[in-house]
């Protein structure tokens, strides 16, 4: 893309910042932006004012680096002829937020980003955004904000990190600690091995090595269109990801002077597209959940049920970890996620939709030209799919009215039904103790609610117990089911984000030890076996849900949340008067 600059002619250029820089009434205002030192003489109120808005967090891997990476940014910035302007955004670790109330935090820190994000770009006018992202809630928030601002923008996140190796040389990512910590406490393997594991299963900065939320939704970015390809794989330390930083610094002032703005590349074709390769390389069920949100903040009426027709008529053609044992290194190194679009691309417009625009001047169908598979155990041609159809499906049934989200991916691909006996659980906690203890057995299906939206509160991610079961050796003969969510890292016969969830009344709530669930992967369906007339009967009895907290941000977020199915958004300002006017 070269290193050109441009000048900016203020006379022919009408831009955002305008508002803040031009105009005798201004002029306390200009006096302040000297003082930042960002901007240095008049010349520079004419040139385009670019937000970088970093997520760098020394408490989050994948973040550490991005301090390193945003100086990188504001000197090619400048070059362009832009003026760089920094600020941060909060960000939650789920590894290590993951079994407490850390949790509990993870996802509505999505709304938190997006509303901070939103707050700073529209309070100063800026003209155009660098988004720099990386972890979990991280990239989807940014991602709302910026369809919600609707400035120009780019966005380029940290990249993933190295694999890790374990006692026997093997790769290892995140999820083969998790699941190491089940095998630890099963006596499968010694002690020595297990904290020689968890001083390598992460060697170096950046979002977990395998196709977990993180690197999903940086994967899924491309197809979007807002950043430039191998945004989603090169490595977090390699040279790569520094020349991308340099590169999408250099296209956010083009994209500024194109015009060229977030709505105008988050259309429906363009969702379709992102959930057919989402389906393509089996990602993360968080996927799910994020792109409903920002489809919602782009104006895009978009739903589950969208979401399964996109599966249903695209293959599965790149299994990661945890669903095998390549990571993200293997994906870029067999061609990255230009390779995965190419194969959908040569499926027709049923399937993908290439000849979108995208923030870097070219339509998606440029950018992957020529890219193709170049190792076809890692990637693979579309005639040698894993499935025919998506690595993700929703599933309905009389559990799951409103639907329930599974990697069927990561799922043994001969178990196509499951019928186990309920064993239920009020709380994450208590599963992972009845995991422990015995109480979980082979045949059953453990059952965990009140961990919805609103029941969590936050909806926390049930990666402890899922990797608990699979740790034992279980992860054929125990299905679990439940109105929380999973990290990317979770497989497995494992249903989440079941709507509506046990706090709003949802039918998970009226389950009992010992009722019969069926799973059929085949029609897509989640079934209580228990007749409609007992299910009324039980509803009769089932007390009023009690709010598990009632100050600081998580009440607020608690009251305010929507369902798993809608993407879990706040709710609008017409039922914000609602409320208002009920609790008068």
């Amino acid at each position: 893309m070269g290193t050109l600059s441009f000048s900016f002619d203020a006379d022919k250029l009408r831009k955002r910042s305008d508002e803040i820089t031009k105009g005798v009434d201004r002029a306390p205002g200009r006096s302040l932006l000297y003082a930042t030192g960002r901007v240095r003489s008049p010349k520079d109120m004419d040139k385009p004012f670019i937000a970088i808005c970093n997520s760098y967090i020394e408490i989050v891997p994948g973040h550490v680096h991005l301090r390193e990476l945003a100086d990188i940014t504001k000197e090619e910035i400048r070059r362009a002829g832009g003026i760089p302007f920094e600020f941060n955004t909060i960000g939650v670790d789920d590894g290590i937020a993951m079994g407490h109330i850390g949790m509990r935090y993870s996802l509505p820190s999505r709304d938190l980003i997006a509303d901070s994000a939103e707050t700073v770009i529209n309070a100063h006018w800026f003209d155009g955004v660098l988004f720099m992202p990386n972890c979990d809630k991280i990239t989807p928030g940014m991602l709302m904000a910026a369809a919600r601002t609707n400035v120009p923008s780019v966005f380029v996140s940290g990249g993933p990190m190295k694999a890790g190796v374990d006692p026997n040389g093997k790769a290892v990512t995140l999820s083969n600690m998790f699941e190491a910590v089940g095998a630890f406490k099963d006596g499968k393997i010694s002690k020595a091995d297990f904290l020689e594991m968890e001083k390598n299963a992460c060697p170096t900065c950046g979002s977990c090595a395998g196709m977990f939320t993180a690197n999903s939704m940086n994967c899924l970015m491309e197809a979007l269109g807002v950043a430039l390809p191998y945004n989603g794989t090169a490595l977090a330390v390699s040279e790569e990801r520094k020349e991308l930083v340099r590169q999408a610094a250099r296209r956010v002032v083009e994209v500024v002077k194109e015009n060229l703005r977030p709505r105008d590349l988050m259309t429906k074709e363009a969702f379709d597209d992102i959930y057919a390769t989402d389906m393509a390389m089996g990602g993360s069920t968080n996927t799910v959940l994020h792109g409903l949100a920002i489809a919602h903040e782009a104006g895009i009426d978009y739903t589950e049920e969208d979401i399964n027709k996109i599966a249903k008529r695209t293959p599965h053609i790149a299994k990661i970890a945890p669903s095998s044992h390549w990571t993200m290194e293997d994906v870029h190194n067999a061609g990255g996620m230009p390779a995965i679009m190419n194969e959908l691309i040569e499926l027709g417009g049923d399937v993908f939709h290439p000849d979108r625009p995208s923030v870097t001047g070219k339509t998606i169908r440029e950018n992957v030209a020529g890219h193709y598979s170049k190792d076809e155990e890692v990637i693979r041609p579309v005639a040698k799919a894993y499935s025919k159809q998506g690595g993700l499906s929703v599933l309905y049934g009389n559990i799951a009215k409103k639907g329930s989200v599974i990697k069927s991916a990561g799922v043994d691909p001969d178990i196509k039904e499951f019928t186990g006996t309920a064993v239920c659980f009020d709380s994450h906690d208590d599963a992972v103790k009845g995991i422990d203890d015995g109480t979980v057995k082979k045949g059953d299906v453990v059952v965990i609610r009140y961990e919805g939206p609103k029941g969590g509160p936050g909806m926390p991610e049930m990666l402890n117990p899922t990797s608990d079961i699979i740790g034992r050796g279980l992860a054929r003969d125990v299905a679990l089911i439940t109105d929380g969510r999973f990290s990317g890292a979770t497989h497995g016969i494992c249903i989440g984000h079941v709507s509506p969830e046990a706090a709003s009344g949802g039918e998970i709530a009226l389950i009992r030890d010992g009722d019969k669930i069926h799973i059929d992967l085949t029609n897509r369906t989640l079934d209580l076996l228990v007749p409609d007339e007992e299910l009324k009967e039980r509803r009769k009895s089932l007390p009023p849900f009690t709010p598990k907290v009632k100050s600081g941000y998580l009440s607020r977020y608690q009251a305010l949340v929507t369902s798993a199915d809608t993407g879990a958004v706040m709710v609008g300002y017409d039922e914000l008067v609602k409320i208002a006017n009920l609790t008068k």
